[in-house]
């Protein structure tokens, strides 16, 4: 049997979408916590941000370009050759705007603009698909209750000085370097602020959980192509400045593009592979990661003041945000759904109701700067009737 043949893959099941017993209860007591952080970090901020994935390093306008692909991997979104209009924002996991001496795991959020397909419920209006991805291959819960476990610990220390953290973060960050050097790593201790501090262009970032894949199921991972952004892995970053993932960010994208390779691996058995246990991790040699799909972001700023009052304080993500094709699957997906709606609940009611789609609307082109610096058409105004 050949790797091109799409028998030897799982085959996508609706059954494979419904809810566990008790997920309802479930639901419901993650998003009192989650809220609790919103509710929190809006009191200290004035402004109401993410629970999750609050502060921004880069917000970048960009290209994804899909070639022909064998059968398996055509699917969904990457059914034909394309070219779609993008965006990137990349970030750090608290709920809470931090110095970057609290050094936790990074997040890239990958919107393509202008998709094909059946929309999922609540994302009819939008023509977009999200996906979320982070720095590391498993999620560090296995399921629901561990995940409401980890977030209340979260919600307790949301409000806590920066400066407590920034002690906690340096012992974690030398605790999870002695881990490294035998071998081994930490996901909680990463969390905690271990990440150990190498620069954001340098990391391979992936889904985590799965996502309906056409007719199959799959996880992604987006990792990085150039040379300059394969140099920069092992390149440590000094954290004296309280923005210095920004800084870093900036500094690049003044004068190099990125390149990065999206992959998909597919699920070759459920069993093997598991859709509901997020904290396993899939085996590379059951089935390896595939390019799907090129992601390029040319030079540019790449964060700035005005970038920021557009997408942080004006858009949402979510890989809710998409067509049925792509839907996320397992309970930490589930879970997730409603709670990234009343978060963005939360923000319309206090900042106006977000932008619809991709702040990049009748551009020409990749490069997003002059629309997103306050330049050219207004941001994230809905295309002309011609262009829709």
């Amino acid at each position: 049997m050949t790797a091109s043949d799409a028998s030897r893959y799982a085959r996508y099941d609706d059954r494979m979408a419904e809810p566990r017993e008790g997920e309802a209860e479930l639901e419901l007591e993650l998003g009192h916590v989650l809220m609790e952080i919103v509710r929190t970090t809006w009191e200290h901020e004035g402004r109401a941000l993410r629970a999750v994935h609050a502060k921004s390093h880069a917000l970048l306008a960009g290209e994804v370009e899909v070639p022909a692909l064998p059968p398996e991997l055509a699917q969904g979104v990457f059914g034909q050759p394309a070219k779609y209009r993008a965006m990137l924002r990349l970030s750090t996991t608290p709920g809470d705007l931090l110095p970057d001496r609290v050094s936790t795991p990074r997040g890239i959020a990958l919107r393509l603009c202008d998709v094909p397909g059946e929309r999922l419920d609540g994302a009819q209006r939008l023509r977009s698909q999200d996906f979320l991805l982070v720095n590391a291959p498993r999620f560090n819960a296995p399921d629901g209750h561990a995940f409401l476990q980890g977030l209340r610990l979260l919600a307790k220390t949301t409000d806590r000085v920066p400066r407590t953290k920034e002690l906690v973060s340096a012992i974690a960050r030398g605790t999870e370097r002695a881990l490294e050097a035998l071998g081994g790593e930490s996901s909680a201790l990463k969390a905690m602020g271990g990440q150990p501090p190498v620069h954001p262009l340098g990391e391979a970032y992936f889904t985590q959980v799965p996502h309906r894949f056409g007719d199959h199921i799959a996880k992604l991972q987006l990792v990085p192509m150039t040379p300059t952004m394969q140099a920069l892995a092992d390149q440590r970053l000094d954290l004296a400045d309280d923005d210095a993932l920004r800084t870093a960010l900036i500094d690049h994208f003044a004068r190099d593009e990125a390149v990065w390779e999206l992959r998909a691996q597919l699920c070759t058995s459920i069993d093997e592979m598991p859709l509901e246990d997020a904290s396993a991790e899939w085996d590379t040699g059951l089935s390896p990661y595939r390019t799907i799909a090129t992601v390029r972001v040319p030079a540019q700023t790449a964060w700035s003041e005005a970038r920021s009052a557009v997408v942080d304080d004006g858009m949402a993500f979510s890989p809710w945000l998409g067509v049925e094709a792509h839907r996320p699957l397992g309970q930490i997906m589930r879970l997730r759904r409603r709670t990234y709606e009343r978060s963005q609940a939360f923000g319309e009611d206090r900042m106006g109701p977000f932008a619809i789609g991709c702040p990049f609307e009748g551009m020409h082109g990749v490069d997003g700067s002059r629309h997103l610096d306050g330049a050219g058409p207004s941001v994230g105004a809905p295309r002309p009737p011609e262009a829709t």
